[in-house]
């Protein structure tokens, strides 16, 4: 046998060992009988009471036995089992009415008694049992066929019982018309029954085989031991006790073994191949039950004419009537056979049709593995004509990778019970033919099922399918636009190379990309061309690192890369780590060609190293805090990842904590710092500013907390807590006679937020009676991502509402003065960058005096912040500055403080000139107070402790 007849030939079935208990009981008592039987008992009165009583027992045995069965039974089954039980029933009480005439009365008995009539009835409930035991003929041919048989059986033996006994039974003179029919009524009796027997033997239900069977041989030896009773051979020397006795004794033991015989039968499967078997040889006895009912007919006819007797008229006429049943039943098994031959022709046409004309490709492999049948399918799936493919192994067309995997499953299946496991499938890979894919191999999965010893593959072509199940795996696991491995499969590569380092290899680095300006590009140029600068640097990252590190996008400009291996010297691995990384910075810097022109863009990168204990997320979480403190470091650039940025942020998130915690417990006060005008002194508006106040008493500047809350949910609700205040403040100011407005700093993203609409600043002054032109909205930054028309919209509906307009940080930058050419402003703050170095700079007073200059063309007043120095002051008011803020006049003040400023009328201004070559010239300050120093107050802690 080949190998791949070694695979697919099926295991030996094991079978369990019946009980072999109840079989020895009865073979013992058997053997015990006709061994007793054999010697004579001992005695006359033994042999009398073994022979009619020991009968009745054992008649009175299968009787229990079949009536306790029966009860347990449901279903076509149950009445044939009651009537096996009257039978015997009829057996036992024949038995002991005959013992009691034989042994009780020990006198002489009649010739014609009660026992006969319960003998005679015995027969009758065994043929209607078995008749109930028979497979019901679906067809009028098949009850026609099943009586024809019956009588072919009754027949031939009727025939052959008459030449052989029966002939001088009905002769015998001096007998009576009732004692004449009651001998005659015993072997016709059994030879029904014993056609009945030979006929439905072989039509028996499949249901409790052995149980049946075994109780057929038990009636087959029962009615065997009445012919030979009836033969005058045996019966002029019968006496009770005679070993004939064991005959019948043996055919109610094995009727009362029956029941439990079938019981065991159930509780264990019988062997397929052993039940076809069965099936098939039963199949072919039953076929030539007539033809050998019809020689026994034929012999019956010879006996006669050989013993050179008469021809007896009732064996003829049985004779002739045999032959008749023959002849008819041979003619409608013929034109049965026409028809069966038609329909099966039909049916394999229809079958040879659903085959051949099948997308699917089906095989039928032998036990030895060759395959024996390969439909027409496979010129069109495997690309190789069918009969190239009959008559070789299957084994040579799978591929060598997939030949022990469909090895291993093969044997699995057929090693499974058929029952518990009809069919299975398997996938694998298919040699295909030059006329397809260039000789390649086809994924095919198959359907397998058992097939007299071998196999039947069912199998389709799935090549299509397994691509895209490949594909969609691929995509769920790069990224779309790049191609690129996406976070999950960067991060799984990174716990495997965590994982599977090694004492001595060098440890594992990851590095984090962000591409600074990359949301420009989109602004400005548009997000195809993003898309487009996005593909070109995942292509430089991929070129940048080595062949086995890993590239990947983590999502919109973010980008990482593993690298492993290297030097096991860890300052050198770290200088070869930051080298390839500035590698890649400067590769990702250079300019990018799209389709609108050239753009740029600068990459900052975070790199972090393996640790021993490390984690993946906390790898990737160090290169992150890595990148983004290259980003605050000024962008452009690589930084190295420290412990001490992630003290940092554990510092910035408590911080954060107890700042949530300040805005829910009020620790948060407002102190308002003056705006004075710069010609008269006088405070023309003060400005809002949030303080912390800790639980020590200390106020707490905004240097760090405002950080803190930044691009959190603590922003939106710090603004909203500063707006209220302020505004709340303002209108007692204004109700106690200090008319000055409030100004209060706004990001334009707060202002332009959906939870701050613009009715609720509408509302807010109204609640407090806030007259018009008494708020200030200063804008403190110009977010590109909102658009200039909707914030002019926004801007012009609150000038409408009486508030006015501040531009914050004017001067620092592009975006400032198209939002001067674009929005509704009323104010410009001159950003402190320009006014610290105005005195010392003639380039930054030129600049200055510029802005200024434009701002009074507009029309748009003007306030100087961060105005420190009475030097700065002048300077101001010479170069057209109308208002100034700054420690100059006073610091942030407290309600109590404000209003005695604001009750002194404001505040003393210097007065005199500056000259810019040479350095500055010392200015007197002239004022109240009679002192040069400028005003101060709240000593103020610059950050809040860690």
């Amino acid at each position: 046998m080949s190998s791949t007849g070694a695979v697919i030939a099926q295991p030996p079935a094991h079978t369990g060992r019946a009980g072999l208990v109840p079989q020895l009981l009865v073979a013992v008592l058997c053997g015990g009988y006709a061994t007793g039987a054999a010697v004579g008992w001992g005695s006359a009165w033994i042999a009398d009471i073994m022979g009619d009583f020991g009968l009745a027992a054992a008649a009175a045995a299968a009787s229990v036995s079949s009536f306790v069965y029966a009860r347990t039974l449901t279903g076509r089954q149950r009445p044939t089992w009651f009537l096996f039980a009257g039978s015997s029933a009829m057996v036992a009480l024949g038995n002991g009415t005959w013992g009691w005439y034989e042994v009780v009365l020990d006198g002489p008995y009649p010739k014609t008694s009660i026992a006969d009539f319960f003998f005679l009835l015995f027969a009758p409930p065994a043929i209607i049992g078995l008749l109930m035991l028979a497979k019901r003929p679906v067809t009028r041919a098949g009850w026609v066929c099943l009586a024809l048989d019956a009588w072919l059986v009754g027949g031939s033996l009727l025939t052959l019982a008459w030449s052989l006994a029966l002939a001088n039974d009905a002769s015998l003179k001096g007998l009576s018309a009732a004692q004449a029919a009651l001998r005659l009524a015993y072997p016709l009796l059994d030879i029904a029954l014993a056609s009945m027997v030979l006929a439905l033997h072989f039509r028996r239900s499949p249901a409790n085989r052995v149980a049946v069977n075994t109780a057929i041989a038990a009636l087959a030896l029962t009615v065997l031991c009445d012919a030979l009773f009836r033969s005058p051979l045996w019966r002029d020397h019968y006496q009770s006790g005679h070993i004939l006795d064991a005959g019948w004794f043996a055919g109610s033991m094995l009727l009362a073994y029956a029941p439990w015989a079938g019981r065991r039968d159930a509780a264990r499967l019988e062997p397929r191949s052993i039940a076809h078997s069965s099936r098939k040889v039963a199949g072919s006895l039953a076929a030539l039950v007539p033809y050998l009912s019809a020689g026994v007919c034929t012999l019956g006819i010879l006996y006669n004419v050989i013993d050179g007797r008469k021809t007896d008229h009732v064996v003829l006429f049985t004779g002739c009537t045999v032959v008749l049943a023959l002849v008819v039943r041979q003619g409608i098994m013929l034109l049965d056979n026409i028809s069966l031959t038609q329909e099966l022709a039909q049916k394999e046409n229809h079958f040879r049709s659903l085959v051949q004309g099948s997308s699917d490709v089906i095989m039928i492999a032998a036990p030895t593995g060759v395959l024996r049948y390969v439909s027409p399918a496979a010129r069109g799936v495997y690309g190789r004509d069918a009969e190239d493919m009959v008559g070789t192994e299957l084994a040579s067309h799978i591929h060598p990778e997939d030949l022990g995997r469909v090895v291993h499953e093969v044997r699995r299946f057929l090693a499974a019970s058929p029952a518990a496991e009809p069919a299975t499938r398997i996938e694998c890979r298919i040699r295909a033919g030059r006329g397809r894919d260039g000789g390649g191999w086809l994924n095919v999965e198959s359907s397998v099922n058992r097939y007299q010893g071998g196999l039947i593959f069912n199998s389709r072509d799935v090549t299509e399918r397994v691509r895209l199940q490949a594909q969609l795996q691929h995509n769920a696991s790069h990224d779309p636009l790049t191609d690129l491995p996406n976070r999950a499969l960067f991060t799984e590569r990174v716990s495997h190379a965590l994982g599977g380092r090694r004492s001595g290899d060098g440890e594992a680095a990851v590095l984090f990309v962000d591409l600074d300006g990359f949301k420009a590009v989109n602004d400005t140029v548009g997000h195809q061309a993003g898309d487009e600068l996005l593909v070109q640097a995942a292509r430089r990252l991929q070129e940048s690192v080595r062949s086995g590190d890993t590239a990947a996008r983590l999502g919109g400009d973010e980008f990482a890369a593993l690298i492993c291996g290297g030097s096991a010297d860890r300052e050198l691995r770290e200088y070869q780590i930051h080298e390839i990384a500035d590698r890649l910075r400067s590769a990702l810097s250079e300019p990018y060609r799209v389709e609108s022109g050239e753009v740029r863009v600068a990459a900052s990168i975070g790199v972090a190293f393996a640790e021993p204990g490390i984690t993946p997320s906390e790898l990737m979480r160090n290169a992150d805090l890595a990148m983004y403190r290259a980003k605050q470091a000024g962008k452009g650039r690589v930084e190295m990842y420290a412990p001490q940025m992630q003290a940092d942020v554990v510092r910035r998130a408590e911080l954060a904590t107890r700042l949530r915690n300040a805005l829910h417990d009020g620790e948060f006060t407002l102190l308002h710092q003056p705006v004075v005008e710069l010609r008269t002194g006088r405070v023309a508006a003060v400005e809002a500013q949030a303080r912390w106040r800790s639980a020590q008493g200390i106020l707490f500047t905004p240097a760090e907390f405002l950080r803190v809350a930044e691009d959190t949910d603590r922003t939106a609700e710090l603004s909203r807590w500063l707006l209220q205040e302020a505004v709340e403040q303002a209108a007692l100011r204004h109700g106690s006679g200090h008319a000055v407005p409030v100004a209060v700093r706004m990001s334009v993203r707060r202002l332009m937020h959906r939870d701050l609409p613009l009715g609720s600043i509408e509302t807010l002054l109204s609640r407090h009676e806030l007259p018009a032109g008494g708020l200030v909205l200063e804008l403190t930054d110009n977010d590109p991502r909102i658009s200039l028309e909707e914030l002019e919209r926004r801007l012009s509906a609150l000038r409408r509402l009486g508030v006015q307009i501040a531009l914050d940080g004017f001067g620092t930058g592009y975006a400032a003065m198209t939002a001067l050419r674009t929005l509704p402003v009323d104010l410009l703050k001159i950003d402190r960058s320009f006014v610290e170095g105005i005195v010392e700079s003639a380039r930054l007073h030129k600049i200055t005096a510029g802005m200024l200059r434009i701002a009074e063309d507009l029309g748009i007043r003007t306030v100087a912040d961060g105005v420190d120095r009475p030097e700065q002051v002048t300077a101001l008011r010479a170069m057209g500055c109308t208002h100034g803020q700054g420690m100059a006049f006073s610091g942030p003040l407290d309600e109590h403080r404000l209003r005695g400023s604001l009750a002194r009328g404001g505040y003393p201004v210097p007065h005199g000139s500056i000259a810019l070559t040479g350095g500055p010239l010392p200015v007197r300050h002239t004022g109240s107070t009679g002192t040069s120093d400028p005003l101060r107050s709240n000593a103020e802690t610059p950050v809040p402790p860690a």
